[in-house]
């Protein structure tokens, strides 16, 4: 909101001198330059060759910046004014590499056609609003080659990832995903569903008072997910293990584990008792069902099997509720 309120301070394109707009060029084939250079380093361990992609195109982009300085410094001498992208309205924006980590192969790509198309715009009209002939000249060789960029990728995309690379890369980061997110998302889905059934129905049956149950029943599952969010996140900082970054493993953990309490304890915001027990009921036969779902889906975990291990410990915390509910 507050760079749209800024936007009107800033200078458009058509204000700007032609030693402006190319310093301005300067600068975005830098900044471009040094974005491919982290995608490149980011990707280099888990997906070597297409850490090389990202590598050629930071070279370009190093190539072009080059040419740039070399204008500027035949047409206005040595020193370039300062012109940032933030100074002018309507011009892309990039994203700090840390927001858009985990890259993620196809992420990552698309990421670049997509810097790729807005720096082609920028130079064509740059272009139509240069008066010097040679300026206008590199700047519509530079707006060709932006273009083309997108289909350089991909012949070097088609020359350096074979089918077996572009299948090793689709496992490792299908793996990075289940590591990350599934693994401590499945834990504590199985953790808030399976765990809050004694103190929820242990609530419900002892009071017969759905405002105390939930009551209960947010205070467990909220408190189970704080636990086990910080218990994820602090239990292993992923550099040894590769399990990724202990902060989103620790909020997929968090957060599913309070969404497998609040499941059944929402249900008691209705004030008939057993007309929200037997809403509960249902909710934690579906609950049950995704997590021996999702364990077939991605742990490879045969669905029966999933289904009786989870159906089983279920059962018997459900059956220790309802028991010491009724005593």
């Amino acid at each position: 909101m507050l760079s749209r309120m800024t936007a009107f301070t800033r200078r458009t394109i058509d204000d700007l001198s032609e030693a402006e707009i190319l310093a301005l060029a300067i600068g975005a084939e830098e900044e471009d330059g040094r974005i491919y250079g982290a995608f490149a380093d980011g990707l280099r361990e888990n997906y070597p060759a297409s850490a090389k992609i990202f590598e050629a195109m930071a070279e370009e982009e190093d190539g072009h910046r080059r040419r740039l300085i070399e204008l500027f410094r035949e047409k206005f001498g040595e020193r370039i004014p300062l012109v940032r992208r933030s100074d002018i309205r309507g011009f892309y924006q990039r994203k700090p590499d840390w927001l858009v980590r985990p890259l993620g192969i196809e992420r990552a790509r698309q990421a670049a056609a997509d810097m790729e198309r807005q720096a082609a715009t920028f130079y064509r009209e740059a272009a139509k609003r240069s008066q010097d002939a040679g300026v206008r000249q590199l700047l519509g060789d530079l707006a060709a080659a932006e273009a083309q960029h997108e289909r350089t990728a991909q012949t070097l995309v088609d020359e350096t990832i074979t089918e077996g690379v572009r299948s090793e890369e689709a496992e490792t980061e299908r793996r990075a995903f289940i590591l990350t997110y599934v693994q401590p998302g499945l834990a504590g889905l199985m953790d808030g569903s399976v765990s809050t059934l004694a103190p929820i129905f242990a609530a419900a049956f002892a009071t017969h008072d759905s405002h105390q149950t939930l009551l209960i029943g947010l205070a467990a599952s909220i408190g189970a997910g704080i636990s086990m969010g910080f218990t994820e996140a602090a239990s292993d900082d992923g550099v040894l293990s590769g399990r990724g970054s202990p902060m989103r493993r620790g909020i997929a953990s968090g957060v599913m584990t309070a969404l497998g309490g609040l499941g059944h304890a929402l249900p008691y915001l209705i004030s008939d008792f057993w007309t929200a027990t037997a809403i509960a009921f249902v909710v934690v036969f579906f609950e049950l069902w995704a997590i021996a779902f999702i364990q077939n889906r991605y742990m490879d975990t045969p669905f029966l099997r999933a289904a009786l291990q989870v159906v089983l410990g279920g059962a018997l915390v459900f059956a220790a509720g309802v028991l010491i509910g009724n005593a």
